[in-house]
């Protein structure tokens, strides 16, 4: 059974409040703690700690680009 994690939770694994950054991306929600793109919760314009699911529209990748992160749970 996939862990389930609320909007809450997500939003304390911003990169600044405690050390895991986590973002979530079409129900799913991704550990990048380790990516150095998402150091101190920001990659260019985005803040980890949310669902960035409307906002990949506009990313110059594609949504393959969360493959190289583990799914930490399921975004409630």
């Amino acid at each position: 059974m996939e862990r389930k994690i609320t909007k809450q939770q997500l939003s304390l694994r911003n990169g600044q409040d405690k050390d895991e950054i986590w973002i979530a991306f079409q129900g799913k929600v991704y550990d990048v703690t380790g990516s150095r793109l998402w150091a101190r919760g920001k990659h260019y314009e985005h803040w980890a700690g949310q669902d960035l699911t409307a906002e990949l529209q506009d990313a110059p990748h594609t949504d393959h680009v969360f493959d190289r992160f583990p799914v930490i749970g399921l975004l409630i």
